[in-house]
């Protein structure tokens, strides 16, 4: 007998016969349909209330808006995707604005130390937004791994205006995720921090010290 039947058996025993699963009623809260303009000042709002910065693009000035932000910040660098749009954008666009641009293609064992200490900045798609919260929705791949999202001190994340959803319900039901998910879905509603020590606000300390996103409208 397995440890799961071994416990399962012994609810039986307890409970005097089968395990049941009490009815219980499931409701989300319908939010009023917002239009792009609303989602996008709530979404605005509600992640810079948490130090996160937003810069409003178009599909022709992404680019030289993400050059203003990593020349204010010194970067170095620039960490991006090789298979995804952004990063074959960012390639052969021949912008001598740009930092050295980084590509993640090989195992993280080969480059740890270069990825933990050398890397300046980063740069994600995402697959949506949602609006109520200001969270990034961000699906993790061999394309864009989490470690993309998570080591460097400054993530840059692209949301089209289009991918921003009013609630998290709305997200999940446009994108069918009942369908199928990744292991590591993310949720990403501001810069990484912490209060742990002496219940002091740090940011950075587990993660980017700096999250900016580009809303291409």
């Amino acid at each position: 007998m397995s440890s799961r039947e071994t416990i399962l058996q012994r609810l039986r025993n307890r409970t005097g016969g089968e395990l049941t699963v009490p009815e219980c009623d499931f409701s989300v809260l319908v939010r009023d349909d917002w239009s792009t303009k609303e989602r996008i000042e709530r979404f605005e709002k509600m992640i810079e209330s948490v130090h996160g910065e937003v810069h409003h693009c178009t599909e022709d000035m992404w680019m030289e808006r993400l050059a203003e932000v990593l020349n204010t910040r010194g970067a170095r660098n620039l960490l991006i995707p090789k298979q995804h749009e952004i990063g074959q954008s960012l390639r052969t666009a021949g912008r001598n604005d740009l930092p050295e641009l980084l590509i993640y293609d090989e195992p993280i064992e080969s480059w740890q130390s270069h990825l933990f200490n050398e890397v300046d900045a980063s740069i994600t798609s995402t697959r949506g937004g949602i609006a109520e919260t200001g969270s990034l929705i961000l699906w993790p791949n061999e394309d864009e791994p989490r470690l993309m999202s998570l080591v460097p001190p400054v993530h840059i994340a692209v949301l089209r205006a289009s991918e921003l959803y009013t609630t998290f319900h709305e997200a999940m039901k446009a994108q069918n995720w009942a369908a199928g998910m990744p292991t590591n879905a993310l949720l990403i509603s501001g810069p990484s921090k912490t209060a742990d020590i002496e219940q002091t606000l740090a940011y950075g300390v587990h993660g980017p010290k700096e999250l900016i996103v580009l809303i291409i409208e």
